[in-house]
């Protein structure tokens, strides 16, 4: 796949959750600036972004080379983001990197897949927001799972998946897999009301590379469909991730 494919397959995949999270965080301008906690942001692909639109954004991520990497990206598009070394579970340590009721917005994207306890977790964020404050949750979804498992020919781990307390999809080096109905029923029991879902990456990773290099058009043909379906409940069970906001 070509740079500017992979570019493109990026944006498209991409495209949803900040449509989703435009009016949080008022991308067209005029909304005071926000507290925001990015949770396992990394290398800051979303922190320098969120910075950017003028918001005041923490990151915590246990890895000192991603938290590096955020350091270079936040300097070479000119914002600032404060970093720290940690986990989820340590969040609200007594000497950990964030205080109660602090953040206005947590983007927790990737992350709930890896952690031991997903409930604890969720309810950790809740104690971190202030109250109205947003949630914005982006998880891995486990009937897309099955699908991509079985068109691979996998079907072993295709089967194993169906059953949410096997190994393939309770844990492992891919991390767990939920659906709508599930993380629905935690966000609930972490205090925490559903605004909305959507379907992210439902035609994405199913479109061969080589068509968005070659066909005139497909990219923005592409979206313009993943956009159409993202909230559409017939359609989520298709999508390789799900995108949550939940309001503390």
């Amino acid at each position: 796949m070509s740079g500017a494919s992979s570019e493109q397959r990026r944006n498209v995949r991409t495209a949803v959750v900040w449509d989703d999270l435009r009016e949080v965080l008022g991308g067209d301008g005029g909304s005071a600036p926000l507290d925001v906690l990015d949770i396992g942001g990394g290398t800051g692909v979303s922190a320098v972004r969120v910075a950017g639109l003028g918001h005041r954004v923490t990151v915590v991520d246990p890895s000192p080379d991603a938290l590096a990497s955020l350091g270079r990206r936040a300097r070479e598009e000119g914002v600032e983001v404060v970093a720290h070394q940690g986990d989820l579970s340590a969040l609200l340590a007594p000497d950990g990197p964030v205080a109660p009721g602090s953040a206005d917005l947590v983007l927790c994207h990737g992350v709930l897949e890896h952690v031991a306890d997903p409930a604890a977790a969720l309810g950790t964020l809740h104690e971190v927001l202030r109250p109205g404050g947003t949630l914005s949750l982006l998880v891995a979804q486990r009937h897309a799972a099955v699908l991509a498992r079985a068109m691979a020919g996998h079907f072993g781990q295709a089967l194993a998946l169906l059953d949410p307390g096997s190994p393939e999809a309770s844990g492992g080096r891919a991390g767990r897999r939920f659906t709508h109905e599930e993380l629905a029923a935690l966000l609930d029991g972490a205090g925490l009301e559903l605004l909305s879902v959507h379907g992210v990456r439902v035609f994405a990773d199913l479109v061969p590379g080589s068509l968005l290099d070659l066909e005139p058009g497909a990219t923005a043909a592409l979206l313009e469909l993943e956009t159409a379906v993202a909230t559409r409940p017939e359609y989520l069970p298709l999508a390789t991730q799900l995108h949550l906001l939940a309001r503390a």
